[in-house]
């Protein structure tokens, strides 16, 4: 059976142009002006007047919490969410239970989301201190990268960025895309303790990003460079969150030869440090939310293409696990399901343009990766489609959430964009206009995402 998407704006590679877009099984068989299908064919036609059709957003920085951690959420409820949201590819951190430090563990993954993940899929392998020889082992064309996100190095210092000489064994010897958690501990800790001195256990949230601070972000991130640069290996910065990191970075030369990427995401795009006051915990994030001149930094490097692409950090945990005093609520929150139509929103306040968004969640996430035959719409590949009404007003509420921890740090935030419908290889997953029925199509599984064996 084939689909037949008629008269809509599409965006892809830099431009907007009016077009049909034919499906065919799994891929996108025809792009243009006018598409004439033979009669005795049997096809599935929309009409898609006024609506924007673009790539399926490719989020490189998730965690679904499978297995181990499944009262937070799952791969099932976290890739329908992802759907929800226009997201149709996501690729998973390690920091579940237990930690993805072994091959066999990894493969665990991977069966689980073959079976219950309606969206496209990767897995991280994870590395510590113990597990090198293991992390060496990975499958460049079958799994999207190593990374230490979310895992603890050691128990006094938590992440791979403040540990130099086991980096530079590292780059010296994996031809694998490594992605990482910048930040310094050494700062974070003394940062800690002249609050602690200050407020005891009662410290507030907005004192959050001065813990966490930009010191603590700078220093990391600057030592991380200088040793990728002296390997030349293929480095990712996760979640960027500061106006002075993102200026690190090279917009000199094009986006296939760079050696060392970076990301924003989405909370740190959206929120300030302002908004500690009313959200407090729930815009807890590791690294965290700052300033307003950071947030605009970040858009600004997002246009001159500084920093490559926007992922979500999409981390849920229960309301239990958020609430407390600064200590014990948890790091992290549910993004997927809204951080494209956040993005859109940034388009209407003129931040950025609609085509400066496709290529950060799409196409650049592919060429970052060395994805095979996705991030774009074109002739040939898979045809991951996101259909958008960018003037269809509506509100976030517990209602229409669809995170298994039932809760965002956007509830009764109103956006000017709805997503509605979504396909992920060709089929049909989600269309919120069917009326008394699911907007999911649970029959529907994704693929395990494959990649270029040259990073």
């Amino acid at each position: 059976m084939k689909t037949i998407i008629r008269n809509a704006h599409v965006v892809n590679e830099g431009k907007i142009i009016l077009s049909d877009v034919l499906i065919h099984g799994e891929r996108i068989e025809k792009i243009a002006p006018s598409i004439q299908l033979n009669n005795l064919e049997k096809y599935i036609e929309i009409d898609a007047e006024g609506l924007y059709l673009m790539p399926g957003m490719i989020d490189d920085q998730v965690h679904f919490r499978d297995p181990g951690l499944t009262h937070k959420a799952t791969i099932a409820s976290e890739s329908r969410a992802a759907v929800a949201g226009g997201i149709t590819s996501f690729m998973d951190m390690p920091n579940t239970i237990p930690n993805v430090l072994t091959q066999e563990l990894l493969e665990e993954k991977y069966q689980i989301a073959a079976k219950n993940s309606i969206a496209n899929y990767s897995f991280f392998m994870g590395i510590n201190q113990d597990n090198l020889e293991e992390a060496l082992k990975t499958d460049n064309e079958k799994v999207c990268g190593i990374t230490d996100d979310g895992l603890y190095f050691n128990n006094e210092h938590g992440i791979l960025a403040n540990f130099p000489d086991y980096l530079d064994t590292l780059f010296s010897r994996t031809n694998t895309l490594v992605a990482l958690h910048s930040e310094d501990d050494q700062i974070i800790h003394q940062n800690t303790l002249h609050y602690k001195g200050i407020y005891g256990d009662s410290i507030p949230f907005q004192a959050h990003p001065e813990i966490r601070s930009a010191e603590a972000c700078v220093k990391a991130t600057k030592r991380v460079i200088e040793i990728a640069k002296k390997h030349k290996n293929r480095l990712h910065f996760f979640h960027i969150s500061t106006a002075e990191e993102a200026n690190l970075f090279d917009n000199t030369i094009p986006l296939s030869q760079k050696r060392i990427t970076a990301e924003a995401c989405v909370h740190h795009l959206w929120f300030t440090d302002k908004d500690y006051t009313q959200l407090g915990a729930k815009i807890k994030w590791n690294p965290a939310i700052k300033s307003e001149k950071d947030k605009k930094g970040l858009i600004d490097a997002l246009n001159t293409n500084k920093l490559d692409i926007i992922a979500t950090d999409h981390a849920p945990h229960t309301m239990e696990e958020k609430n407390g005093n600064y200590f014990k609520a948890m790091s992290g929150g549910p993004l997927v399901q809204h951080a494209l139509v956040a993005l859109i929103e940034l388009y209407h306040q003129q931040k950025i343009s609609l085509e400066k968004i496709v290529e950060k969640t799409s196409h650049h996430v592919a060429e970052i990766y060395r994805l095979k035959e996705r991030g774009y719409i074109r002739e040939g590949y898979y045809a991951d489609l996101v259909l958008i009404d960018i003037h269809r007003p509506w509100t976030v509420t517990k209602n229409n959430i669809a995170y298994k921890c039932e809760w965002s740090p956007f509830e009764n935030q109103s956006f000017s964009s709805q997503i509605q419908k979504t396909f992920v290889n060709g089929q049909l997953v989600y269309d919120p206009s069917k009326q008394n029925q699911n907007a999911w199509n649970d029959n529907i599984t994704g693929k395990r995402l494959l990649f270029e064996k040259d990073r």
